[in-house]
């Protein structure tokens, strides 16, 4: 049983057979006084000490024990430790429990706990002492800097009252001076500098309120003075924050300090700092922002400026280079003007030293009219059978070769093909020539291919032979060839000019090593050196897809040397050599000036005609090949979109706005023959109707082709290519046609003949006769029916027929009876009479004219 005087409290003893203990803590309430006058009750536990009576006094019931006393204020000194309670006789209870005897374990154990009780307290004095001393030490400290805060806060005010003094007798100094005397004629009226200490004195004195009753009221107490800055605050409330945060000293702010320097630094931030001059690298194009970035400008700064140029634009807006160099020269920078096309500096045409100049094998382009015999020509000197195995007997291909001559030199032969529609492989082989071969049958003479041959070569401003071909038919006139060449100021050196000519066969090989010779003649005339210890230098002559060895373009490598493992850059597309393969299907090691070889390992294939030349590393490729691919890009989109170009590509884009399309897919073998396709197809094209190609490529025929077609509707057109297994049958699945063609005169008559049926057709009238009306009769069912004879010609049922009155059409239509007397008559000749009815019309007067026509329609063809 237990007895308290506390809430809570509870002390060892008995109840039933259960032994307890009291807590060791004393609670009591305490109440802290705040300042305005609030205070609040706070609860104090006090803990006592255990302490274990001797053991005899154990069989004694528990005596009660004097409540504690109230515990001082929190600010109180360390607590003392608690009084052991003495035990105390009590009178034996009347319920006859008898408390049992603690055993020596108990006993031993109980003294253990306050053995350790007494060295815990111990302990927790040492450290209140400890924690006493670092507290009144931290007060000293807060306390010196207090006073130090107080005194420059004494120090500040001071100055502030000397400057607002001195503000004040400059002011009254300058009033005197502008002869204000106003503030000494108003007696009612305080001075300003005097205002502010009646304000003062009117607040030090206290307010006293009468009521009208009685006397004076109770004077108003003052206000209680603001705390001095510096000085510690008194927190409202006791939280957690605040009891870890009260032995913190309040610093200055982070903006209160900004201000200060502020202050200090006065009109110093106001300076107008120095102007930089920047040198400012503009490109062709530049955003507003890169700009304004490039000179260490806002770019709020160039909108203004262009703004008050007229010219409305935004930060993501682009200028052009005059306009950028205009802004930068007028915000006071210099300007240095660099161009997208700097990358391709260095890439060509750099010059080499005499001294390491060495000769080099000549350049012959074999040009002239179709079936005049240039490819068998070569096959004579070359001693080998290409034509035998050119479709229909025609080069379609322009091709590269190297022969000895019988002197031992070496010689280049460029064949070119001689069809209208190779325009531009004939031009190509003219640029990279250094003579042209003009062969000309003698048999037919003159031709619009050979003009147009001469017109390359002089265009190219190479030398000129003359190899008059096909003496060996009966019917060759050679004369007549020389004859024909001076309508094109071709003069040879028979008849007094400066051009050989060389009669000769390819078929029975006449004059050959005389050809050979001339060729050797002229080239040592000219002196061909290039330098070979340069990186390589030349210009694609053609270039295909192979299904097995991936893109592979023919080089006529012009300067430098050309070596597997090279980086080389051909129009848009990089690649490095794997190998190199001359004209006669050996790999190679090297490739010198004048020598054609196929190249092997191009990313992509590149354009026929595009000049190749070597870099220095992957970087430098990448970077010449992305600003073409852009450039490319460009102009087929300003060609498709049809924005940009003169006024007269304005008009005549108005003029075919609404012809018919042809689309088609090209695919073919090789670059050249692609282009060929594409120049020949254009040219067919009128104000009517043109062929549009969707897409144009080298390679065989793919999915991703047949695929487009499916999408466009269109057929697939294949020189000289097959379609793949897959490919052909997913064309079969969807319909689409795939023509295929190895001879381009059958593919332009085709397609010409197909875009031929979108044209429309033409009407054409064929007069038959006149008639005249003499009368008209009603008839029942029937309607009006003229009486009619027929004045000239014949009058046919069913013709289309005018009826003419007063020399005005007043009606066109179908006559739709014819009848002789009772009997319907197919037609009436003139100087009989007949009766006509019109299809729905019945307004025919007496004396009315009909003509007679038939509408026949013509198809028309290109």
């Amino acid at each position: 049983m237990t007895e308290t005087k506390n809430p809570g409290e509870k002390k060892l003893g008995v109840s039933g057979s259960k032994l307890t203990l009291k807590p060791r803590t004393e609670t009591g309430v305490v109440r802290q006084s705040f300042s305005h006058g609030r205070s609040k009750q706070v609860v104090v536990e006090t803990v006592k000490r255990r302490t274990i009576g001797k053991p005899e006094a154990k069989h004694e019931p528990a005596a009660p024990v004097e409540p504690p006393k109230k515990p001082a204020p929190a600010a109180a000194a360390p607590r003392p430790a608690p009084q052991r309670p003495r035990p105390t006789e009590a009178p034996p209870r009347s319920s006859g429990v008898v408390l049992r005897t603690l055993t020596e374990e108990e006993r031993a154990a109980r003294a253990h706990a306050l053995a350790d009780s007494r060295v815990r307290e111990a302990e927790e004095r040492k450290i209140a002492e400890e924690e006493a001393k670092i507290r009144a030490a931290r007060e000293a400290i807060e306390k010196a800097d207090r006073e130090a805060a107080e005194a420059r806060k004494r120090e500040e005010e001071e100055r502030h009252k000397r400057e607002e003094e001195s503000k004040r007798k400059a002011g009254e100094v300058a009033k005197k001076r502008l002869g204000d005397e106003e503030p000494a004629k108003r007696p009612a009226a305080a001075t300003p500098a005097a205002r502010p200490a009646l304000e003062v004195e009117e607040e030090e004195a206290p307010r006293v309120s009468r009521r009208p009753g009685g006397g004076a009221a109770r004077p108003v107490p003052p206000r209680p003075a603001a705390p001095r800055a510096g000085a510690e605050k008194q927190r409202g409330r006791l939280t957690v924050i605040n009891a870890l945060n009260a032995d913190e000293v309040r610093e200055r702010s982070i903006a209160s300090f900004r201000r200060r320097t502020q202050r200090l630094k006065g009109h110093a931030a106001n300076e107008q700092k120095e102007k930089l001059v920047r040198e400012v690298t503009i490109p062709d194009v530049i955003t507003i922002q890169e700009l304004a970035n490039r000179m260490s400008e806002r770019a709020v700064d160039v909108i203004r400026l262009l703004m008050k140029q007229g010219q409305m634009a935004t930060i993501n807006d682009t200028l052009d280079a005059d306009t950028a160099q205009l802004v930068a020269e007028e915000m006071g920078h210099t300007v240095r003007r660099v161009s997208e096309a700097d990358v391709e500096e260095g890439l060509f045409d750099v010059a080499d030293d005499p001294a390491h100049l060495a000769p080099r094998a000549p350049v012959v382009t074999v040009m002239g009219h179709v079936d005049h015999g240039k490819t068998s020509l070569l096959d004579s000197i070359r001693s080998a059978e290409v034509a035998a195995g050119e479709a229909g007997g025609i080069t379609q291909h322009i091709g590269a070769y190297q022969v000895s001559a019988p002197s031992g030199a070496k010689i280049t032969f460029i064949d070119t093909p001689g069809h209208a529609a190779f325009t531009a492989m004939r031009a190509r082989g003219a640029k990279v020539t250094d003579i042209v071969v003009l062969v000309v049958a003698a048999d037919d003479g003159v031709m619009p291919q050979t003009v147009e041959a001469i017109h390359h070569a002089k265009a190219a401003k190479v030398p000129i032979i003359v190899a008059i071909n096909k003496i060996d038919k009966p019917d060759a006139t050679p004369d007549r060839v020389r004859t024909e060449l001076l309508q094109h100021e071709i003069q040879v050196e028979s008849l007094g000019g400066d051009v050989v000519d060389v009669e000769v066969s390819a078929t029975k090989k006449i004059n050959i090593d005389k050809l050979l010779e001339m060729i050797g003649l002229q080239a040592e005339l000219l002196d061909l050196k290039a330098n070979p210890d340069r990186p390589a230098e030349g210009t694609v002559i053609e270039a295909k897809l192979d299904r097995g060895r991936g893109p592979v373009a023919t080089v006529l490598v012009q300067r430098g040397t050309l070596h597997p493992g090279d980086i080389v850059v051909a129009g848009a597309e990089w690649g490095r050599v794997r190998a190199l393969v001359s004209d006669t299907g050996a790999t190679v090691q090297s490739a010198g000036p004048s020598m054609p070889v196929e190249i092997l390992g191009f990313s992509g294939t590149p354009d026929a005609g595009d000049r190749l030349a070597v870099v220095e590393n992957e970087a430098r490729a990448r970077e010449v090949t992305e600003y073409r691919a852009r450039q490319k890009r460009e102009k087929m989109a300003a060609r498709a979109t049809g924005m940009r170009g003169s006024l007269e590509q304005m008009m005549a884009q108005a003029k075919t706005a609404g012809r018919k399309e042809f689309p088609l897919v090209i695919k073919g073998d090789v670059q050249g023959s692609v282009e060929a396709i594409i120049g020949a197809l254009d040219k067919l094209a009128t104000d009517e109707v043109a062929a549009r190609v969707l897409h144009a490529g080298v390679g065989g025929i793919s999915e991703s082709d047949v695929t487009l077609a499916e999408a466009s509707g269109v057929p697939i057109i294949a020189f000289n290519v097959r379609a793949n297994k897959e490919a052909r049958e997913a064309a079969e699945r969807a319909g689409i046609e795939i023509r295929y063609y190895n001879i381009i005169y059958d593919l332009v008559d085709d397609v010409k003949k197909a875009m031929s049926g979108l044209l429309a057709p033409t009407l054409r009238e064929t007069m038959l006769g006149n008639a005249q009306i003499l009368e008209v009769f009603k008839v029942s069912k029937v309607g009006n029916v003229a009486g009619c004879r027929v004045t000239d010609g014949t009058v046919e049922r069913g013709a289309n027929v005018r009826l003419i009155r007063d020399n005005v059409v007043v009606h066109e239509g179908k006559l739709s009876q014819l009848k002789r007397f009772k009997d319907d008559v197919k037609e009436v000749s003139a100087g009989m009479e007949c009766g006509m009815a019109f299809e729905n019309y019945q307004d025919m007067r007496q004396g009315d004219v009909i003509e007679c026509y038939r509408v026949e329609t013509i198809q028309r063809s290109l």
